[in-house]
């Protein structure tokens, strides 16, 4: 069987400007090829990530020219909770590994990849990620494709024409800011009317530099519904404190932050209106768009007096899974192998700005992230605190209040009932 990559691949900016059209095209792709007359088994390939839809339509079509054992169908379209109830999930799945995935991993749902030369291919340190969730048994359920680092972008030219140094203690970053601030510059750009904005970087940047997110979750797990203003960790009681450090930050963002959506700020750092942008690779992406001269880079938000407590948010952005249920393990199978070849993994992460999973995988060369690599290299990192908390609790909202003036105190208490709540519905 032929394993080439495909001849042709999308730039960078095609990957994420094909939009709706690229949507419509994989699931058109997809329908054709459903519906072939050339007997060969069907084979359902979800993949959901709508800015990578261009890339991946492309990899199916070529694998479906360059094998005759499969027919391939990109799928965007499955509501996979259902699938699951009703039996009929796709055979294949590239998605993000966050907490709504892993409760198909905790009750047994994906099948066991550990027989895959490819399972022993990824790095301890990705390895050790995926343990942040529960796992069934000794299974290996998912294996890392993609892996997202995030921390503070910066404007070098900012910083230079300023005589700023990259900060690497929390006086650093305050004396950065009053800098800035003093030379009519916008220290930090903040987005606070997008939710997830606060969550990914604000929240998630200032938590993972003071509390262990792992083991900090991992308690509050075990203590279920006797969380509470007693127990010996608490939102209210363990990131209290924290959060008012968050808060210290406010006054450096641009007085605007509060009606300033998530398109407002990627142009607004693309023309060079602030020095830091509390955002992930995602944003460079978008910031690309606008097409300026804008040299940027990234560094750990330091929330502490000493350098070395630096670390950079990272999160398993794709994962390759196959459920027990597949109609067609066996072909799912093989396109993941396909997937994992490095000529064909390695060029997605380039692309995508992510960091590659395998111990063969290179470094990033990408001035812009560049500065994470040593980081990702010595497990520096953490995984959000917000990709920890269940979505029926409406943890962005309550931060937003939070950023907009109300007092932390109470509303983590909040957090804290909510969390018993479900630990006892449970």
């Amino acid at each position: 069987m032929s394993l080439r990559t495909p001849a042709a691949r999308p730039t960078r900016r095609s990957l994420l400007t094909a939009g709706a059209l690229g949507a419509v095209g994989a699931l058109s792709a997809g329908g054709l090829a459903g519906c072939s007359s050339s007997g060969r088994p069907k084979v359902t390939f979800h993949q959901a990530k709508r800015e990578v839809v261009p890339h991946f339509r492309e990899l199916v079509s070529a694998y479906n020219s360059e094998q005759s054992a499969f027919t391939y169908v990109h799928d965007m379209a499955t509501n996979l909770q259902a699938g699951f109830v009703r039996s009929s999930p796709p055979d294949l799945a590239l998605l993000n590994y966050n907490l709504e995935m892993a409760r198909f991993m905790e009750r047994g749902a994906l099948s066991d990849l550990s027989d895959l030369p490819e399972a022993g291919m990824i790095r301890a340190v990705v390895l050790d990620l995926v343990d942040w969730y529960p796992g069934y048994e000794d299974r290996t359920s998912v294996i890392p494709y993609s892996v997202a680092a995030a921390s503070v972008i910066y404007n070098k030219r900012l910083f230079e024409e300023h005589g700023v140094e990259v900060p690497t203690t929390w006086d650093e970053l305050i004396a950065a800011c009053e800098t800035f601030l003093g030379a009519g510059v916008t220290p930090i750009y903040g987005t606070f009317p997008d939710l997830w904005t606060l969550s990914q970087g604000l929240f998630d940047y200032t938590i993972g530099g003071l509390v262990d997110v792992r083991d900090f979750f991992t308690r509050l797990g075990e203590l279920g519904e006797e969380v509470g203003p007693d127990s010996e960790v608490s939102f209210q009681g363990t990131l209290l404190e924290p959060v008012r450090q968050m808060l210290e930050l406010l006054p450096f963002h641009n007085e605007d932050a509060a009606s300033r959506t998530y398109g407002d700020g990627n142009t607004a750092f693309a023309q060079g209106r602030a020095a830091m942008y509390l955002q992930g690779p995602w944003a460079l992406v978008e910031i690309e768009k606008g097409e300026t001269d804008i040299e940027l880079g990234s560094f750990p938000l330091p929330v502490t007096d000493d350098p070395d407590d630096r670390m950079i948010r990272v999160n398993v952005d794709l994962s390759l899974w196959v459920p027990e249920q597949a109609d067609q393990p066996e072909g799912a199978r093989a396109f993941l192998q396909h997937l994992m070849l490095p000529e064909i993994q390695h060029p997605y992460n380039e692309l995508a700005l992510a960091f590659n999973t395998t111990e063969d995988g290179p470094a990033v060369t990408d001035p812009r992230i560049a500065e994470m690599q040593p980081y990702y290299d010595d497990g520096r990192f953490y995984m959000g605190a917000s990709q920890f908390i269940p979505p029926t609790i409406p943890f962005g909202n309550y931060l937003q209040e939070m950023v907009l003036g109300a007092d932390p105190e109470p509303i983590l208490a909040q957090v804290d009932a909510e969390w018993s709540r479900l630990a006892y519905r449970a």
